[in-house]
């Protein structure tokens, strides 16, 4: 077989891949005993080598990067126990968030850690297999509801990259860059039932072009977020944190009561954890930092393909609102804003101009979107019941998101069984302390959740109204 060229927007997320800024999703599951070496090499064998694109290794990366099958694959190497001698499973998850994959392989490993009678399974995926919605399909694929009736092996799944037009196959990197935009706008765009009726209309609405040049212009004309001590030059130490597991139940009842999403919520809270954080440090940020947010431009239905398929949003976080209940209104407002602009079209094509782009121009987006940005906020639903992996079950499920450019700070919100998580990903020379801000996302969830109680009830507010 003939080898494959990389996406615009995958070969992006490969070029921007540095020493001081590792293009890994980084993802671990904690699971209530030991696992067998070999019963994990077993399923990663017959299920998720069924996702061939992680049979391929990346060739000529420093040129026109091509998926090639290795045929030397080895699961020893890709499956293997990692000692923890005296280390805490903080200081190993750190350890390997700090160090690349081996580019003259398949760019993906399993490290087992013992904890006594519980392991720790903590998996790295180089970002241009895919982004974290579809990863978190292959998870889904490798893990059981029961572990008494383990899935099958499965047929291949969707490594072929999406169709080309007879242009771009003529033209080559540059028409395939725009087919990556325009492709990603038509996901967007036809999300809707009455788009996908009618796909004139969705292209229609996709490329209308009023709102991608405003929004292009949004962008262009974005000033540098403020100085904090989250963006600088970046170091190869990284350091990553978690939080205890928060009742998802809680947060979807303060949505609720909120009229606002369980993502609004969580945001809000990272959004006070960050502002009381930097004041605690010093650092007088006036008014609102600036987060990257991913948005899924996946259309509806089973995934068919990895590869990265979201653009992003540059969200200001109203740090500077201390009350819970007027930060988490106006996250909301701000939210609701971008998600009915076209900011994550926009962000989908500077990614996939990154991918073909002269380096001189890569260096200088990378530039822009680090000085525009102080973090990078992810939040990905996971599954709503407990799963099993290699028949072990998977008490937490936690993953780190890797930034870009000189951003210092990734944020990560994952849902699992009832539970919700935040994972926190720190440049070490930036941020020493990032277990010192994970407890922070926490207690801003539980001043939100006092703060919703503590609200006088309907019927309760008009009766106080009638007395007045």
């Amino acid at each position: 077989m003939a080898a494959e060229p990389l996406s615009a927007v995958d070969a992006a997320w490969l070029r921007m891949d540095r020493p001081t800024n590792l293009m890994m999703i980084c993802g671990m599951m904690m699971l209530d005993g030991p696992v067998e070496l070999h019963a994990l090499r077993e399923v990663v064998r017959t299920r998720m080598l069924r996702f061939h694109r992680f049979r391929q290794r990346v060739i000529d990366a420093a040129g026109t990067p091509r998926w090639e099958t290795d045929p030397d694959l080895d699961l020893d190497w890709h499956v293997r126990r990692t000692v923890a001698g005296a280390a805490t499973l903080e200081q190993i998850a750190s350890d390997l968030v700090s160090t690349a994959l081996d580019p003259s392989k398949p760019m993906w490993q399993f490290h087992v850690v013992e904890r006594g009678r519980a392991s720790a399974v903590v998996l790295r995926v180089h970002h241009c297999y895919g982004d974290g919605f579809a990863l978190l399909h292959v998870v889904d694929a490798i893990t059981d509801l029961d572990p008494r009736h383990p899935r099958g092996p499965g047929s291949d799944v969707g490594a072929a990259a999406p169709a080309r037009s007879a242009l771009e196959r003529i033209i080559g990197a540059p028409a395939a860059t725009l087919g990556d935009a325009v492709r990603g706008a038509l996901s967007l765009a036809g999300s809707g039932a009455a788009l996908l009726a009618h796909p004139g209309k969705a292209i229609e609405a996709a490329l209308s072009g009023a709102d991608l040049a405003y929004q292009a212009g949004v962008i262009a004309a974005m000033a540098p977020d403020a100085p904090s001590r989250l963006k600088g030059r970046l170091g190869v130490m990284k350091r990553v944190a978690w939080t205890e597991p928060l009742a998802l139940a809680d947060v979807k009842a303060v949505a609720a009561v909120l009229d606002c999403s369980v993502n609004d919520v969580l945001v809000s809270c990272i959004a006070g954890a960050l502002g009381a954080y930097l004041r605690e440090h010093g650092d007088a940020v006036a008014g609102d930092l600036r987060a990257l947010v991913p948005v899924n431009l996946r259309p509806p239905g089973p995934l068919t393909e990895l590869g990265n398929r979201f653009g992003m949003v540059f969200l200001s976080l109203p740090i500077g609102i201390d009350d819970p209940l007027e930060r988490v209104a106006e996250v909301r407002c701000r939210m609701g804003e971008l998600r009915q602009s076209a900011q994550p079209l926009v962000a989908l094509g500077v990614l996939a101009a990154m991918g073909v782009a002269p380096d001189v121009l890569k260096e200088r987006i990378l530039a822009t979107l680090a000085e525009n940005a102080s973090v990078i906020i992810t939040n990905v639903h996971g599954v709503d019941t407990p799963r099993y992996l290699a028949g072990q079950r998977i008490a937490r499920q936690l993953f780190w998101v890797p930034q870009s450019g000189g951003i210092g700070l990734g944020i990560s919100i994952l849902s699992y069984a009832g539970q919700v998580s935040f994972g926190v990903l720190a440049d070490a020379g930036l941020v020493p302390d990032a277990s010192a801000i994970a407890p922070r996302l926490a207690d801003q969830v539980e001043a939100l959740l006092l703060s919703t109680l503590m609200q006088p009830w309907p019927g309760e507010a008009a009766a106080w109204r009638r007395r007045q």
